[in-house]
């Protein structure tokens, strides 16, 4: 491995061993806000960084696997979603078996799936997922903003809306984001096909 890989490999490592320590697990599982969107991000995050260091050979099984991206990113989105229900938040706090589930998956299939696929995602595909994402922040925003009742034990009902605040506040900065971009910024409508031979993101 040349070094750029090796050192986003170490960062990949370093960021996930830095989050499964204890007191920071603690911390950043103490809120409802903080485990989903703290907590969860930063393990994708890691998951991403790992993936810059994929071998060439596995790279290309991956790709041809991994047509236009839609294959990870399906994964990745899949992944993410099981992280955003209620009773998976619960039950990573109650179940130690589970929180090992995601401190592996979160990494391993949705962090790494997203910076593989995403490089080779074209205009539409990366155009779906990112309206699904806003749509997810919107649904699952409103449902823990006006619930009557604790949809996680562990949590108080504050905790619970104070993160569909967040929620919904995320998917209306997507879409300004998004109007941004199309309207005014320089958006990259290839037809998604130059990254499918690589060999992982650049």
């Amino acid at each position: 491995m040349n070094r750029p890989t090796i050192r986003a490999w170490q960062v990949g490592a370093v960021l996930w061993a830095a989050l499964a320590i204890p007191p920071v697990r603690h911390a950043l599982e103490s809120t409802m806000t903080m485990q989903m969107l703290v907590q969860i991000l930063l393990l994708a995050l890691s998951g991403w960084w790992l993936a810059r260091a994929v071998p060439p050979r596995l790279g290309r099984h991956l790709a041809s696997w991994d047509r236009s991206g839609i294959s990870g990113l399906l994964l990745a989105s899949l992944t993410g979603l099981v992280w955003m229900l209620p009773r998976m938040l619960d039950a990573a706090l109650d179940e130690p078996v589970i929180e090992l589930a995601k401190f592996l998956s979160v990494p391993v299939l949705m962090g790494a799936p997203i910076a593989l696929s995403w490089p080779r995602a074209g205009f539409v595909v990366r155009g779906v997922v990112l309206t699904e994402l806003t749509a997810t922040a919107f649904r699952l925003g409103w449902m823990y903003l006006i619930s009557p009742v604790r949809l996680c034990s562990n949590y108080l009902l504050d905790d619970q809306q104070q993160l569909g605040r967040c929620l919904l506040a995320i998917g209306a900065a997507i879409v300004l984001v998004l109007a941004w971009k199309l309207m005014w910024g320089h958006a990259d409508v290839g037809d998604g096909h130059r990254g499918n031979s690589r060999a992982g993101p650049e």
